[in-house]
């Protein structure tokens, strides 16, 4: 089967170039052989009918009445060895003879044949049937003894002689003449024949490859352009699969990371503002200020006591909600965004951070928009609390749709390997980033630690 892969393997106009030259080599053959056998035949039979026709106006004159089938009287035998001995006829004739029925030769110039009778062959069965035969070939009749000593082709004609008044056939004449030049026309004729098949064959045959090579480039032409086609729908479908794959385990992680930051707000309620109401509680049912007799100065510092827990309690609420709770960003730009969060931690920590913002883009979408702002939030969060804020600085570029922000800085830096799965922080932020279909790189060392995002714009319009 390794040919027939091979053979698959070839172009359609490889194929059909061997397949179609060797079949074409073929049938040529076939025509060639049936033309020329044709030609060769009509030639012999035209000149054997138009020696035929002279032999018979000289010959038949002479022949007595065929109805006795019987053996030429001498003077009759006498007359055809004159004619056929002299003129044209004696030079052309090589043997005579005159066939009755059952293949008795009633004349011949061979006298030695007269009168025996040979088995009918099927040239003579077809004389006497009323049809001329004739044959360009080398005598090989068991009575051309003479003919076949020659040793070269002869024609052999075969011509009934028919009753004029029923037009039945009552003898044969059969003749042998040298026929001179037949050969060569026989051989002109094959010749040209041969060169007319081969010409009509060759015409055809390129007409053809010349249609079949021109529709197998185009039909290449596209399966090529269709096999770069699957190949790009085959990777864009990897490619799919994959962002499914991570969209998937970033939803999952995300919702494990947003149930651990459900926990954590709620142990920050617990153990920060639900302690100081809950001690002012207590506070207010102290016998301070339930009893009556107590000293109003006593009942006023009990009072500042519940007051201050309150205010604490509401200060760290509020700490809370504003970690929570997102400023209008909707419509804000990069620039816009990054400032605001920029400002808003050099007065927390009343640190210096470096900005350079290079925004050309098209709007963004508001999801990316509020992953920006998570990211150079915490980033600088954390920039401030691990590497004490040395030397920060947010750099953010949004270029046709392309989205790259960077948050550095020149701390200690520290071990990627340390953070917990279960943290807020980078972890959360690399979930975010991930189920949006950006990337997230964190790059740390002795020199500093860079975190860097970036959207591509196929992923920023989806």
């Amino acid at each position: 089967m390794n040919w027939l892969r091979r053979w698959n393997a070839r172009s359609l106009a490889s194929q059909f170039f061997i397949a179609g030259g060797l079949i074409s080599i073929a049938a040529m053959l076939v025509v060639g052989f049936f033309v020329s056998h044709l030609i060769e035949e009509t030639v012999i039979h035209n000149s054997g009918a138009a020696t035929a026709l002279y032999v018979d106006s000289v010959i038949a004159p002479l022949l007595p009445n065929m109805q006795t089938e019987s053996l030429l009287d001498d003077a009759s035998a006498q007359a055809l060895d004159e004619t056929l001995g002299q003129g044209a006829l004696g030079k052309r004739l090589v043997s005579f003879k005159l066939w009755r029925s059952d293949g008795t030769i009633l004349y011949s110039n061979e006298k030695e044949l007269v009168g025996k009778t040979f088995a009918v062959s099927d040239k003579l069965q077809r004389a006497f049937a009323g049809s001329l035969v004739a044959r360009y070939e080398i005598a090989s009749d068991p009575e051309s003894d003479k003919e076949r000593a020659l040793g070269k082709p002869l024609m052999e004609i075969y011509n009934p002689v028919l009753q004029p008044w029923s037009g039945q056939a009552v003898a044969v004449l059969e003749f042998y003449e040298t026929a001179e030049g037949l050969g060569d026309s026989l051989a002109h004729a094959r010749l040209r024949s041969w060169g007319a098949v081969a010409a009509l064959t060759a015409t055809f045959f390129l007409v053809l490859s010349v249609l079949v090579f021109r529709g197998s480039r185009t039909i290449e032409a596209q399966r090529k352009d269709l096999k770069e086609r699957v190949t790009e729908l085959s990777a864009l479908l990897a490619e799919n699969r994959g962002l499914q794959r991570r969209l998937q385990r970033a939803s999952q992680r995300a919702a494990a990371l947003n149930e651990t930051y459900l926990r954590s707000i709620g142990a920050d309620l617990h153990d920060g503002p639900a302690q100081h109401i809950a001690y002012a509680s207590l506070r207010l049912d102290s016998d301070v200020l339930i009893n009556a007799s107590t000293q109003p100065e006593a009942r006023e510092k009990e009072l500042a006591w519940i007051r201050s827990s309150l205010a604490e309690a509401m200060t760290e609420i509020r700490n809370i909600c504003s970690g929570l709770v997102l400023p209008q960003i909707e419509k804000s730009s990069i620039t816009e965004i990054v400032t605001r969060i920029v400002e808003a931690h050099q007065h927390k920590t009343e640190s210096h951070v470096e900005t350079v913002i290079d925004e050309d883009g098209p709007e963004l979408p508001p999801a990316v928009k509020i992953c920006i702002y998570r990211f150079v939030q915490e980033a600088l969060n954390n920039a401030y609390r691990h590497g004490g804020g040395v030397q920060q600085t947010v750099r953010a570029v949004s270029h046709k749709g392309h989205v790259r922000v960077e948050v550095s800085d020149r701390g200690d830096g520290f071990d990627p390997t340390e953070v917990r799965p279960t943290s807020l922080g980078l972890v959360g932020l690399r979930e975010r980033i991930d189920s949006l279909g950006g990337s997230f790189d964190i790059k740390t060392g002795e020199g500093g630690t860079t975190v860097t995002m970036i959207f591509e714009p196929m992923e920023v319009g989806e």
